[in-house]
């Protein structure tokens, strides 16, 4: 018997609210669907470049109002996984002109994820450079994901990272301004920043992960301070509306353990508020957790009212829990993480009520085209 993920649904024809139209940025997205960013470790090598399996990853998903693409990390020591692409040479903004070329022939709108992990990586994924972090404090539990002397991939446990100096908080922030910049050539219609999920920029703004004692520490307007000038800069490349944030308010993976999130969070969201911005994505991630439930309503206590701009949830959504969102007011835009990596139509299955493909966890991370561009599509 099918569970209420794949289990099919009677389409909800033209008052579905998935499917209502929206205008982000100058640019008019034909659903509410979004696909999530999706770590899923298929860079071409050497160099994490984005390849022709990736463009055509991706170009099956166009069907998505929009698109965010996987963590992209701003440079090398930014890393913290294997085989993830970046976007720092040329070599990889050639590689993302493939996958938006793509997607863009095929429909779609696509928007790049930036990303540092900070204190979640691995020496080895960047020799002779050390792992960074507000503070010189391990990612408690925290596992990143490296090359084995086999040739494949093995979970190690995090690096005992070193503080940044002020001038690598400069360097940083130089970092993502670069890399918003190579996204633009790249071709992208936008990008988001990478604030949630336990890396670099979350590390800053967790009072548990940040205990320095500068203007970068201490009280939350001084953790939030990191944040702030990363959009400051990326805002200098790329025109607000063309900008998200995404945050994980309650997520305690990685290391998290945030005392008072509700105010860390609230300062964020009123730092972030008019700007302008594309959206402010809030990812309840910790359904990401073995044995993981659903918070977003705890967040949303806290959250609701807080940006001006549009919100994009996401965070063990189906259709009808999609649905229910929109149609409170919580949410102008949903998006869905897992059940895209099965379902590269996802957006034309929510609306015709069509049963879901389920996914291979086998095949999330690292390997070749089974399990990432050779699921069945309704057609």
């Amino acid at each position: 018997m099918m569970n209420d993920a794949t289990s099919p649904r009677r389409p909800h024809g033209r008052d579905d609210p998935l499917m209502q139209p929206l205008t982000v940025g100058g640019l008019t997205l034909p659903n509410r669907v979004v696909m999530a960013p999706l770590t899923r470790s298929r860079a071409g090598q050497p160099g994490d470049v984005p390849t022709e399996m990736n463009a055509q990853y991706y170009a099956q998903r166009a069907g998505a109002g929009l698109i965010v693409s996987e963590g992209t990390v701003v440079s090398d020591v930014a890393r913290g996984f294997a085989w993830t692409p970046g976007i720092y040479t040329s070599e990889q903004v050639s590689g993302w002109r493939l996958v938006t070329d793509s997607v863009h022939d095929a429909g779609g709108r696509i928007f790049c994820q930036l990303w540092h992990c900070g204190r979640v990586s691995h020496e080895s994924l960047h020799p002779g450079k050390p792992t960074v972090a507000p503070s010189s404090m391990p990612a408690t539990g925290a596992m990143a994901f490296i090359v084995g002397d086999d040739g494949k991939g093995v979970r190690q446990p995090a690096s005992q990272p070193q503080a940044l100096t002020n001038e690598g908080i400069a360097a940083t922030i130089a970092d993502f301004r670069a890399a918003a910049r190579n996204a633009a050539e790249a071709g992208f219609d936008g990008v988001e920043i990478h604030a949630a999920n336990g890396y670099l920029l979350h590390q800053f703004l967790a009072s548990n992960a940040n205990v320095r004692t500068d203007d970068f520490g201490g009280p939350v307007a001084n953790r939030v301070r990191l944040l702030k000038m990363v959009t400051q800069a990326v805002l200098e490349v790329w025109p607000s509306s063309r900008v998200g944030v995404r945050v994980s308010p309650l997520f305690t993976g990685n290391g998290m353990r945030d005392a008072i999130p509700e105010e860390t969070f609230v300062a964020v969201a009123e730092m972030l508020s008019g700007r302008g911005l594309a959206y402010l994505h809030v990812a309840d991630s910790g359904v990401m957790l073995p044995g993981g439930e659903p918070h977003m309503e705890d967040i949303l206590e806290f959250m609701r009212g807080r940006f001006d701009g549009p919100m994009m949830l996401c965070g063990g959504y189906d259709g009808p829990r999609a649905r229910a969102a929109l149609e409170a007011h919580d949410a102008d835009l949903v998006a869905f993480g897992r059940h895209y990596i099965s379902n590269p139509d996802l957006a034309e299955r929510l609306s015709a009520g069509a049963a879901l493909n389920p996914p291979d966890p086998r095949t999330f991370y690292g390997g070749g085209r089974a399990g990432y561009t050779d699921y069945p599509t309704l057609n």
